[in-house]
């Protein structure tokens, strides 16, 4: 951990273990989108039909969206919680300590298999609040890291002579 000395007081900052925002793959289906109106744009221009422009700028329209999803959530695991902020305002959305972290699993359609990403799902143990992960890239070795935190946080709680 490092810490911040800020007009005479110290402050904890959290040293982040992982981070990531969601995988460009996550917004396939936004390019195959885009790849079809710039495929209609494109053909309309060829072929001398009106209104070819309006088919580019949509599919540039549609890039620019993929761009901005892509960074709106925020990922980040620390030695102490998981927590989802907004990519551009840095607040918290959700987070959940690793001291409630339950059962941690992974959903993967065929499509996110391809592209080798996934749904990282983390359910804590005293409520039914559920954090969700998309679009992470290797989400298996994410699922690893959160329960060897979270192990080590109950094993802490419930044996506290083994940090020492």
């Amino acid at each position: 951990m490092t810490t911040l000395h800020v007009a005479g007081k110290t402050e904890q900052e959290p040293r982040i273990i992982w981070e990531a925002f969601p995988s460009w793959a996550q917004f396939s289906w936004l390019y195959l989108l885009s790849a079809v109106s710039l495929l209609r744009g494109t053909l309309f221009f060829r072929f001398g039909v009106s209104g070819w422009e309006t088919w580019i700028i949509g599919a540039g329209i549609l890039l620019a969206c993929a761009a901005i999803l892509r960074h709106w959530a925020h990922y980040d695991l620390t030695r102490d919680q998981i927590t989802v902020r907004n990519g551009y305002t840095r607040r918290e959305i959700q987070s959940i300590p690793l001291s409630d972290v339950g059962q941690v699993t992974v959903q993967q359609g065929v499509v996110a298999d391809f592209f080798e990403i996934g749904t990282v799902l983390v359910h804590a143990r005293s409520s039914d609040r559920l954090l969700s992960l998309r679009g992470v890239r290797d989400p298996e070795g994410l699922t690893t890291r959160i329960e060897a935190l979270a192990w080590k946080h109950h094993r802490a709680a419930n044996h506290p002579r083994a940090n020492s």
